[in-house]
C-alpha cells in the first residue's frame, strides 16, 4: 500500500494545474481524517463512529478553501469546547513534520478562537475559510457561524481594517499586471486581493455578477500559475521570477514565456481593477469625501464620482475631459460611465479634433496620477480608441531584469517622471509625448527603435503636432537610448565622442529635450538605469556636448580625467605606486604588456566589480590604470588589494588558477536572467581618436574582465581606456585599443582577436 507522501509525489507530479489543489486538499483530508480518528481513539476522545464530542479538526486558511499547491502551508486549528485535548495534538503534528509539510497549527477552545476571532483580523480572515475535516462537525459549525457573524455585526470596522491591510500589502509586494517578477499571491491583483474581495462580499458588500465571472476566470488563471510556479521550483516562493517563466511557461503547455507572462497580466489586470472598485465604492458610502465641482458640458459629480452624461458616440474628446478632471481631481470615473465609454466611445478621427491634443497633454502631465485613470480606460478598451498603437504594447512582458515594469506600464512611468522635469525644457508637451512614444515600437516586429520611429510621426501629426514637432517626436525615439549608451560605453575625454552626439542633437532645444527624456525613461526602467555614476556620466556628456554646439568648448585633452597632477608626479617618479582615493583604484608602474589585466584579476579575486577603468601609456615608459569598482555592502579591504596587486604585478600569483577556484565555489551575487547572454565582439575604428573601440557583450561571471584584458594583452593590443557596464546578467564592456602597428587594427587582425575572445569567454 502506498503511503501517503507517495501518493502525494505521484498526485502533485500527473495532475492538471487547474485540477491539483482540490485533489490535493482531498487527499490530504483523507490523511488526516484517518489520523485524527486513530490518535483521538488513542487520547480516549473518539466518539461513536470515530466522531468526537468536544473536539474538531478545522482546516483553515487557503487550506480551508481547497486551494492546497504543492508549496502550500497546511494551516489546522485543532478547536475544542473546553474539552482537556491531553497530546492529540502532537500526535497529529508530528506525522505532517516527518512528511516534511509546512504546518500552520494552533490549539484554540471555541470560547478563545471566537475572542481572538474577533480582535485579529487576521485570525478572523483565516477562520472565514474553515472547514470541518474531523471529530465534532457541530463545534466546526458554530466555529463558521460565530466567526461570520461577529464579521457581518462589525462590517465597518473589519471592512476599514482589511482594506488598510490591502494597502500595506500592495506597497510591499508591487503589482502582478506590471511588475516583471510579479508576486502571484500578495501583489496588487494576486490572490489574496481576490480572497478579500470574498471576505468583503461576507460583510456585506456586493459585486455584480459579470464582474464575479471575470474575477474567477482571472483568479483560476494566477492559481494555476501558482500550482505550476511551485511544482516547476520545488520551492514554496509565489514569486515569477525571469528564472524561472520559461520553464514555468513550458509546463504551463503556454505558446511561450511573452504569452503566458501576458496571461498573468492580463488576470493581475481584472483583479486590481475589481479590487479598486470595491474599495473605491466602500469608501465613498462610508466617508463624505470632498470633491471639485466639474463645468464642463456632458459630465457631472455625483456621489463621490466623476459621471459623463454625454454622449461619447458623439462628442470623441469628452472622455479627454474626462479623463483630466479625473486625474486632477483624483475623482474615480463611475462604472456605469466606465461602461458607457467601453460601449459606444468612437475611434479618435485623423486629425483629432480641435482641442483634443491639449487635452492629451494635460493628461499626461498630470504624471503619476494619470496612470491609475489611462490604465482604466485601457482596462476598458477606450485607450487605444485615442491611441491605436498602444494596443500591441499592452501587457507585454519585457524579458530583462533591467526593467521592472512591463512596457504598457513602463511608457506610462515615463511620462510620469517626465512630468516632474516640464520646468526643465522649453517644450513640455513634446516632452511628454516623446516618453509616451519612445518605446512604442517594442509591441510591434523588428527592432523596437525604428518601429517606434515608423510610428511616432503619423501619431503626431494625427494628434495636431506641426511638421517640425513632428520630427523632432522621431528623433527622440531614435535617440532615446544615445546618451546612455555613449556615456557608459564610450571615453568623454575623446573629442570623437562629443561630436557624434552633437551631430545628433543637432539643437541645444533638442539636447535638452533628449537629456531630460532620458533620465525620466531610466528612472522609469529601475534602480539598475539610473544611479548616481549613470547620472553624472550622462551630465557631463550632455555639458561637454552644449558647450560644443555652442563654440565655446575648447578642444579636451585625452585623458584629462585621469591624468591629474598627483598622478603625473607618481609617473614621473618612475615607481611602483598604488593610490585608493574612495573607491578608485589607481596603479601607476612601468609599462609592461598585461599590467591592467593583472590588476583588473585582483580586482575579480576579492570580489569587487569593476564600474569603469582608464589606461595610459606615456613616452616614458611609464602606464597608469584606473579602476572604479561598484559600492560594495561592506568595506573592502583595500591593504590586501593593494598587496595582492604588487604580487601580481611581479608574478607571485597565479591569478587564472585563483579566479577559477573562485568561480567555482562562489555562486555569483548577481541572480541571472532566464535566458543566457549571447556573446558579440564588434570592432569601430571611427568613432574613436588613434585608437579602435573593441565593444565585448557576454555573460556576466566571476573574472570577465580579466580574462577579457588578458586576452587583448596577448594579442598586442594596448588598451588606452576602458568603460565597463553591467546590465542584469550581461556585460558590455568597451575598450579603445592600440595595435602594434597603430590605432587601427587590420581585419585579419580582428578575426584573431575576435576568435580567441569567443574562446576565452565560451
Amino acid at each position: 500500500m502506498t503511503s501517503f507522501g507517495e501518493r502525494r509525489v505521484g498526485l502533485i507530479e500527473t495532475a492538471a494545474a487547474d485540477q491539483l489543489p482540490a485533489a490535493l486538499s482531498a487527499l490530504t483530508d483523507s490523511w488526516l481524517a484517518e489520523s485524527y480518528a486513530t490518535e483521538a481513539a488513542e487520547c480516549g476522545l473518539g466518539g461513536a463512529n470515530g466522531a468526537s464530542t468536544g473536539v474538531a479538526l478545522v482546516a483553515v486558511g487557503g487550506y480551508g478553501r481547497g486551494e492546497l499547491c504543492p508549496g502550500s502551508d497546511i494551516d489546522l486549528l485543532l478547536l475544542h469546547d473546553d474539552v482537556d485535548t491531553g497530546n492529540l495534538a502532537d500526535r497529529l503534528w508530528y506525522p505532517i513534520w516527518d512528511e516534511k509539510l509546512k504546518l500552520g497549527h494552533a490549539v484554540r477552545s471555541m470560547s478563545g478562537t471566537l475572542e481572538l476571532a474577533a480582535s485579529d483580523t487576521d485570525t478572523a480572515t483565516a477562520l472565514a475559510d474553515a472547514r470541518h475535516l474531523a471529530g465534532d462537525a457541530t463545534l466546526t459549525a458554530r466555529l463558521i457561524e460565530g466567526v461570520q457573524s461577529d464579521w457581518r455585526a462589525n462590517a465597518a470596522q473589519r471592512l476599514d481594517e482589511l482594506h488598510r491591510s490591502v494597502s500595506r500589502r500592495h506597497s510591499q509586494s508591487g503589482e502582478v499586471a506590471f511588475l516583471l517578477e510579479p508576486d502571484l499571491k500578495t501583489g496588487r491583483g494576486g490572490l489574496r486581493d481576490a480572497h478579500a474581495i470574498r471576505w468583503a462580499q461576507l460583510a456585506g458588500v456586493e459585486l455584480p455578477a459579470a464582474d464575479t465571472e471575470r474575477l474567477d476566470e482571472a483568479y483560476q488563471t494566477l492559481l494555476r500559475s501558482r500550482v505550476d510556479l511551485h511544482r516547476t521550483t520545488g520551492l514554496r516562493s509565489d514569486v515569477l521570477s525571469a528564472d524561472d517563466q520559461d520553464a514555468v511557461a513550458e509546463r504551463s503547455g503556454a505558446v511561450d514565456a511573452d504569452a503566458f507572462m501576458a496571461d498573468i497580466a492580463r488576470a493581475g489586470r481584472i483583479i486590481a481593477f475589481l479590487s479598486d472598485q470595491l474599495w473605491s465604492t466602500i469608501a465613498r458610502q462610508s466617508t463624505a469625501l470632498a470633491v471639485p465641482d466639474v463645468d464642463i458640458a456632458g459630465l457631472a459629480v455625483r456621489d463621490g464620482e466623476l459621471v459623463i452624461d454625454g454622449d461619447p458616440a458623439a462628442d470623441v474628446v469628452l472622455v479627454l475631459h474626462a479623463a483630466v478632471q479625473s486625474a486632477r481631481g483624483g475623482i474615480p470615473i463611475s462604472r456605469a460611465s466606465l461602461d458607457k465609454l467601453a460601449e459606444r466611445q468612437a475611434q479618435f478621427p485623423d486629425p483629432w479634433p480641435h482641442g483634443a491634443r491639449a487635452l492629451f497633454v494635460e493628461l499626461l502631465g498630470c504624471g503619476h496620477r494619470a496612470i491609475d485613470v489611462i490604465e482604466t480606460l485601457d482596462y476598458f478598451d477606450v485607450w487605444t480608441r485615442v491611441l491605436p498603437e498602444w494596443a500591441p504594447n499592452r501587457n507585454r512582458p519585457q524579458r530583462s531584469r533591467y526593467h521592472r515594469f512591463t512596457v504598457d506600464r513602463h511608457l506610462l512611468e515615463a511620462v510620469a517622471e517626465a512630468a516632474r522635469f516640464t520646468h526643465r525644457v522649453a517644450r513640455p508637451d513634446l516632452l511628454l509625448m516623446g516618453a509616451l512614444l519612445h518605446d512604442i515600437g517594442k509591441g510591434y516586429p523588428g527592432d523596437h527603435t525604428q518601429a517606434g520611429m515608423r510610428l511616432a510621426g503619423p501619431i503626431a501629426r494625427r494628434c495636431g503636432w506641426s511638421p517640425t514637432d513632428a520630427d523632432t517626436l522621431v528623433r527622440l525615439v531614435q535617440h532615446h537610448l544615445l546618451l546612455t549608451d555613449i556615456a557608459t560605453r564610450r571615453d568623454l575625454d575623446d573629442p570623437l565622442t562629443v561630436a557624434t552626439v552633437a551631430r545628433a542633437a543637432q539643437t541645444q532645444e533638442f539636447l535638452e529635450l533628449l537629456a531630460v527624456m532620458t533620465e525620466a525613461d531610466c528612472l522609469a526602467t529601475g534602480p539598475m538605469a539610473w544611479g548616481d555614476w549613470t547620472a553624472n556620466l550622462v551630465s557631463a556628456l550632455v555639458e561637454m556636448t552644449s558647450e560644443h554646439l555652442s563654440g565655446s568648448d575648447s578642444t579636451p585633452s585625452t585623458h584629462r580625467r585621469l591624468l591629474t597632477t598627483d598622478i603625473v608626479d607618481l609617473m614621473a617618479a618612475g615607481e611602483t605606486a598604488l593610490r585608493v582615493d574612495g573607491n578608485v583604484l589607481t596603479v601607476v608602474a612601468p609599462d609592461e604588456r598585461g599590467l591592467f589585466s593583472r590588476a583588473a584579476g585582483v580586482l575579480a579575486l576579492r570580489g569587487l566589480d569593476v564600474l569603469q577603468a582608464d589606461a595610459y601609456s606615456s613616452p616614458a615608459g611609464m602606464a597608469v590604470s584606473s579602476f572604479r569598482i561598484v559600492p560594495p555592502d561592506t568595506p573592502v579591504d583595500w591593504d590586501r588589494v593593494t598587496y595582492d596587486v604588487r604580487r601580481s604585478l611581479r608574478g607571485h600569483l597565479a591569478l587564472e588558477a585563483r579566479i577559477a577556484e573562485r568561480a567555482r565555489v562562489y555562486r555569483r551575487r548577481r541572480a541571472l536572467s532566464a535566458t543566457r547572454a549571447a556573446t558579440s565582439v564588434t570592432f569601430d575604428a571611427e568613432s574613436a581618436t588613434g585608437a579602435t573601440i573593441v565593444e565585448v557583450r557576454t555573460e556576466d561571471h566571476i573574472g570577465v574582465l580579466y580574462k577579457v584584458t588578458r586576452v587583448l594583452a596577448e594579442m598586442g593590443l594596448d588598451i588606452r581606456s576602458a568603460k565597463i557596464q553591467t546590465l542584469a546578467n550581461e556585460v558590455v564592456d568597451a575598450f579603445y585599443v592600440v595595435g602594434p602597428d597603430g590605432p587601427v587594427i587590420d581585419e585579419a587582425h580582428q578575426r584573431e582577436v575576435e576568435l580567441a575572445l569567443r574562446h576565452i569567454l565560451a
